[in-house]
């Protein structure tokens, strides 16, 4: 390799931290200055040009020039203020940055751009994006349904990359072991359309047989070009992404962090949140706001729980309300999805059926004890909505988890002061501890990014053949299994700053369940050892 081409490789570039030795063997001896860092100080002086940046999307778009020009060096500055620049690689910063992809755009960050107008190229895109490397891991996107903001069509590729990172950072994945992805299937944003400067094929999303066959040929060519890769499906919309997920759960080691990730930590906030209350799972009132793919997703994972407890599927069935744009969902509904309809009640079971088209009303009818939402909503949650549940249990669980935070549901400083403090509180976006009458309660962050890499370590330490509801349902008992019930105000949920430390609890958890169920691709004799082993230090 040549040594400007080193320079240009940030899984190889080292920048000023390459030796005397190393610059005189590569040939890269007066392509440098002359003095030789240490990656502590390339952290502390990158840190504080970081500094000067005054925005967040300024400081995100600082923070990926750095990852494109040096790995080693984005990753260590990453987890070592993971709590201050988490938010901006990722959640909520990162919607701003797809919303801007094309006038902010200078490199591809390593993705793969495979577009519907060219299937034949796909492999060869794949493998020349590869270089060799063997990757056991990509995160896929059609950018329909990024975050809260909808269809942004291929600037959605930013949120692949973004995952990635999050792997990367909390839980170590290799980064050389990655490939982000997009699939161009047009857009049906026209703003995007419109724009001059969108990146993008500049039609209509394409559908229908068109688009599932695009999926297929997508998932064979991956399947084949990268053998046993752990395929991540993220922020597609709610017409694609369950069926998808449906189709391939069972043939393929995937997973959608939507439906699935989505559910694991929400799942684990409750059991966090129960263990504060005292109360059983089994006996809560279970509403979602906002029933698209993430919402059905979460009451799914919920669901399954209950049975794991001991109802039938019947009996847990009871427990569940769904609100969406037509207020409750009713089974004779004609436009539900199959997920939806899984929920769905039948309007026999109230006397005031036609009057349950908002969410105040349905929370007076059902007077339910948990409230999530994942509605996009923003300010959904009103003081008079949090009171009627106040008034029907001791300790209700509200989580607002849209994001970013313009479409929060609810901030956790009205949730807290409306309840008088009774409120067990998570959000989907990171908000400041809340002091109440004396008491300060810190509040859990419902993100995605506590459990999916811990999940997807553990997946590729087992070489697991299969990711399924039972490996899923043991990383959410780890997770909410941490909560410290003993001090006041207590989070429901671990807090973002230990992130990296329970990854591995996670990661462990699911490499057993793998074993225990013989969907383990390799011999194992310590689990721990396995889970260390397959974790990657940014080090020189």
């Amino acid at each position: 390799m040549k040594a400007q081409e080193i320079l240009q490789d940030p899984l190889r570039n080292k920048g000023t931290a390459f030796t005397v030795a190393e610059r005189h063997e590569l040939g890269l001896t007066g392509l440098l200055p002359p003095k030789v860092q240490t990656l502590d100080e390339q952290v502390a002086q990158v840190y504080g040009q970081l500094q000067t940046r005054t925005t967040a999307i300024a400081k995100h778009l600082f923070l990926m020039q750095i990852f494109n020009q040096n790995r080693i060096l984005f990753y260590r500055l990453l987890r070592q203020y993971l709590v201050e620049l988490l938010p901006l690689v990722y959640t909520p910063t990162i919607g701003d940055a797809v919303e801007q992809y094309g006038q902010q755009f200078v490199e591809p960050g390593g993705a793969v751009y495979l577009s519907i107008n060219d299937p034949d190229s796909m492999q060869a895109s794949l493998i020349a994006a590869a270089a060799g490397r063997e990757i056991k891991m990509v995160v896929v996107t059609d950018g329909e349904g990024v975050l809260g903001i909808g269809d942004w069509g291929v600037n959605g590729v930013d949120i692949s990359i973004g995952k990635l990172m999050v792997y990367t950072a909390a839980a170590g994945i290799d980064p050389r072991q990655v490939l982000p992805i997009v699939l161009d299937v047009g857009t049906d944003n026209q703003q995007l359309l419109d724009d001059p400067l969108y990146l993008g094929n500049r039609q209509k999303r394409v559908r229908g047989e068109a688009y599932h066959a695009f999926i297929d040929q997508f998932v064979e060519v991956v399947e084949t070009t990268f053998p046993n890769v752990f395929l991540h499906w993220e922020d597609f919309g709610r017409e694609n992404a369950a069926a998808i997920l449906n189709q391939y759960q069972n043939q393929i080691t995937t997973f959608n962090d939507d439906i699935q990730g989505t559910g694991i930590v929400v799942l684990a906030g409750i059991l966090g949140a129960l263990s504060i209350s005292g109360e059983k799972l089994t006996t809560q009132r279970y509403l979602c706001f906002g029933a698209g793919t993430a919402g059905t997703g979460v009451a799914r994972r919920i669901f399954l729980e209950m049975q794991a407890q001991g109802l039938s599927a019947e009996e847990a069935r009871q427990h569940f309300y769904l609100v969406d744009r037509q207020g409750l969902l009713f089974d004779d509904m004609a436009d539900l999805t199959p997920e939806q309809k899984a929920f769905a009640r039948k309007r026999s079971e109230f006397t005031n059926a036609a009057a349950l088209t908002d969410l105040v009303a349905v929370v007076a009818a059902v007077q339910p004890t948990i409230l999530v939402g994942t509605s996009g909503q923003p300010h959904s949650f009103t003081e008079e909505i949090v009171k009627s549940m106040c008034a029907h249990t001791p300790r209700p669980i509200i989580f607002a988890m849209s994001n970013p935070t313009k479409l929060s549901e609810a901030t956790a400083a009205d949730l807290i002061n409306w309840s008088a403090g009774k409120a067990l509180v998570a959000t989907g976006v990171p908000q400041a501890p809340v002091t109440y009458n004396g008491v300060t309660y810190e509040i859990g962050q419902a993100n995605n990014a506590l459990v999916y890499p811990g999940l997807g370590l553990g997946v590729i330490a087992a070489q697991a053949t299969r990711l399924n509801d039972e490996m899923i349902s043991q990383a959410a008992h780890s997770l909410g299994g941490i909560v410290d019930t003993s001090q006041p105000g207590a989070a429901v949920l671990p807090p973002v700053a230990r992130v990296t430390e329970y990854q591995k609890t996670i990661a462990t958890a699911v490499v057993q369940s793998a074993l225990d169920q013989g969907l383990a691709g390799r011999k194992i004799t310590d689990v721990a050892a396995v889970v260390t082993e397959n974790q990657w230090l940014p080090e020189y």
